[in-house]
């Protein structure tokens, strides 16, 4: 265990800020997953506005990869374009 306030207020901090990733992350996971679902492409559309940009906050945020982040858009923006 910690020895010092400063080690424990950090402890205490890190915890809040993992949780609040895990939400972000597991939210955004969500999302996608109900963007793979759709079938109406204006629903789609839209869905992929708020997607990406929710994809690249966590990228800005080094909580999921930069490089993971593109794949993930482009794998989505290719699935939109392909329906009808």
């Amino acid at each position: 265990m910690a020895n010092h306030k400063s080690a424990l207020k950090r402890i205490r901090s890190n915890n809040a800020k993992r949780l609040r990733n895990k939400y972000q992350h597991k939210t955004t996971r969500t999302f996608i997953k109900r963007l793979r679902q759709t079938t109406d492409k204006g629903e789609a559309t839209e869905l992929l506005k708020t997607v990406t940009s929710m994809i690249d906050k966590l990228a800005k945020r080094n909580i999921i990869h930069k490089n993971k982040a593109a794949n993930n858009k482009s794998k989505l923006t290719r699935y939109v374009n392909s329906l009808s």
